[in-house]
Parts: C-alpha cells; sequence; structure tokens
C-alpha cells in the first residue's frame, strides 16, 4: 500500500481511502469485517459525513461497530463532512461546530483528523468559518481541515481568512469523469468540449499549492450514473483495454481503475464507496501499481477522451 502525506499536514496515510457512506443498514459484523479487510489490506484512511445516513446515521453505526482502543485510534485517520443540509448548504460557525460535537459522539472519538467543508455554501462568510476551524483545532476536536468540490477561487477566498492550511480537496475522479484531469490536456483546441475549463485548473491549484485530491466515484461512469466497469454496452474499449491490462498485472478491473488514478503524479488519494470486503482488497492491490504512460494514455482514449 502507497502511503501518501495529506497535504502539508503530519498525516501519512494510505493513498485508498474507506468511504462509509453505505453503512446504514449494515450489521456490526458486517461493518467490523469491512474495516478489517481494508485494514488488513494496508487502509487506515476512513471517511466519513454528518449528511450519510441522514443525520450522522453512518457515523453511529460506525461507532457502534467499530470501538478503537485508544493505542488504535492513533493508528487511524477519521475524517468526516459537514455543511449539507435537508434543502441548503450551511457553512454557519454554529452549524459546524453542532456538527463536529455531533459527528464526534457519533463515531466515540475524541477528534477528528480531518474536517471537510461538504460542497460549497456561496453564502459562507470565510471569517465565520475561520473562527469556527480555530476553535476546534484549540479544543482539540479537529486537527486538520479541508474542503469538498471547490474550485480555486473558492479555496482562496477561504485561505485568505484561515489560519491553518487547506490539506486536501475531495472531488469526483474516475476515468470516466475526468474533467479536471482531462481538459488540460486538450488546452487551447478550438471547438473541442474537452477543452473547456470547467473548473478554474482544480488539479493545477491543488499541485501547486500542496492540497491532495481525494477522488470519489472513482467507479462511476458520471454523477452516480452506474459503474463503467463491465459496462460493454457503453465502453467495450475500455473494459478491453482494462481487462487486459489487469491480466498483465495479475490484478482485477477493479485494481487498474484504481491504478490510473493513483499513478497520477498529484499523489491523489481514492475513495472507495463499496461495501463489500472483496472489493476493497481488489482495489487496494491498485494503490502501487506502476501503470505504463502507454497503459495510463490507452484507457484514458479507450474511455472517450481526446488525446489532440
Amino acid at each position: 500500500m502507497k502511503r501518501i502525506t495529506l497535504g502539508n499536514s503530519d498525516i501519512e496515510a494510505s493513498n485508498v481511502v474507506l468511504g462509509l457512506m453505505r453503512i446504514l443498514e449494515k450489521s456490526d459484523d458486517e461493518i467490523r469485517t469491512l474495516v478489517s479487510t481494508a485494514r488488513d489490506n494496508g487502509i487506515d484512511f476512513f471517511d466519513h459525513a454528518d449528511v450519510y445516513g441522514g443525520d450522522h446515521g453512518c457515523e453511529r453505526r460506525f461507532g457502534d461497530a467499530v470501538q478503537f482502543s485508544a493505542a488504535e485510534r492513533e493508528q487511524v485517520f477519521l475524517q468526516s463532512k459537514v455543511g449539507i443540509r435537508q434543502g441548503f448548504w450551511d457553512f454557519s460557525k454554529e452549524h459546524i461546530l453542532e456538527s463536529v460535537d455531533e459527528s464526534l459522539a457519533a463515531l466515540r472519538t475524541d477528534y477528528l483528523d480531518v474536517l471537510l467543508l461538504h460542497r460549497p455554501d456561496t453564502l459562507m462568510e470565510p471569517d465565520e468559518i475561520a473562527d469556527a476551524f480555530d476553535t476546534l483545532h484549540a479544543a482539540g476536536k479537529v486537527r486538520n481541515f479541508g474542503v469538498s468540490n471547490q474550485t480555486p477561487g473558492q479555496m482562496e477566498l477561504l485561505r485568505r481568512s484561515l489560519s491553518r492550511p487547506i490539506v486536501a480537496n475531495q472531488v469526483q475522479l474516475s476515468i470516466t469523469h475526468a474533467n479536471l484531469l482531462a481538459q488540460g490536456i486538450a488546452a487551447n483546441m478550438n471547438g473541442l468540449d474537452q477543452s473547456i475549463d470547467r473548473d478554474n485548473g482544480i488539479l493545477d491549484y491543488a499541485r501547486l499549492n500542496d492540497i491532495t485530491l481525494q477522488a470519489w466515484s472513482p467507479f462511476q461512469k458520471g454523477f452516480f450514473d452506474g459503474v463503467f466497469l463491465g459496462d460493454r454496452e457503453n465502453y467495450a474499449d475500455l473494459n478491453d483495454a482494462i481487462d487486459e491490462i489487469a491480466a498483465s498485472y495479475g490484478v482485477t478491473p477493479t485494481a487498474i481503475a484504481v491504478a490510473w488514478i493513483t499513478r497520477h503524479p498529484a499523489n491523489m488519494q481514492v475513495v472507495l464507496g463499496t461495501t463489500n470486503p472483496q472489493r476493497v482488497k481488489d482495489a487496494a492491490s491498485g494503490s502501487d501499481l506502476p501503470l505504463t504512460r502507454p497503459e495510463w494514455y490507452r484507457l484514458f482514449t479507450a474511455a472517450g477522451h481526446t488525446l489532440p
């Protein structure tokens, strides 16, 4: 398992993350098996959000099923997110502080290693957010802070007020949903949709400012449109390429889909959403797979992206 430094924090963690957004209906034993499989395969970073399962539901299930000893807690990293409420986003200080306290209680832990602002709140007051972050850090409740799905401009606006760095930005990325990589490859190509800059350079901004990108939905075709793995109706060429490359490395297609992201020199993390222990194991095997440039670009073009 490859390990990366999260932004410019002191966290050295696995570059594959177990996301827990789908565990609400799982039994304690199923959750423990999922977590132990992750840890046995080198994954020590676990991703939550207050909204998963509705009102800290998945965090509560995790806390009920997985009770770390003090020593075990220091060996793993817990991340949660705040800001999405029913029908609106809320980055107010009051909500951030209240939600973090509820997350800590649900997870049965004294601190979060990372707290992310979940989606951009256009009504955010950067000074108010900075005050909330300072309060949480001073109380020992949150050690590091980041964002999710934010543009460089939105992060710059925050950074002007924050006293602590933004260590991560969690964004959607897969071989088929690869706008933040593909647009740079086709820069300045008149008439080519791929060349349109839709995010103001999230990838380059993250690399220039030591912000770790965390790739969510790494197997999704689009925005929760289903997975591309095995979809030969829409992605026959891609699946042929994935299967061939997987066979050459002796791994599963899942590993190749992970490796396509982890191979990138930006040192991203891949956030899994599966509750299947075997898929977690398969994904972990793609953590440090050394895809060659021809293999990486073959997958890129097989997914329908253009090399000008």
